[in-house]
């Protein structure tokens, strides 16, 4: 999973699905645009003026952790 934030154009971008393929873009709102891909699958969601919808300030910036392996 990607999280993106373009600060000048306000747009946040959650990108589920990595892999290159054909999206289709739909409009659910004024402000949320979902990225269809195969299997009409969600595959990104694009938040139009973030700032208005989002607190940035506590998603900014994104921490990811991994389980560590278990020893067999």
């Amino acid at each position: 999973m990607n999280i993106l934030y373009n600060d000048k154009r306000d747009i946040l971008y959650i990108r589920f699905d990595g892999r290159k393929q054909e999206v289709v873009n739909k409009r659910v709102s004024e402000s949320i645009v979902l990225d269809i891909g195969e299997d009409e699958k969600v595959i990104g969601i694009e938040i139009l003026d973030a700032s208005k919808h989002v607190n940035l300030e506590r998603l900014l910036p994104i921490k990811y952790e991994t389980p560590k392996k278990v020893a067999v």
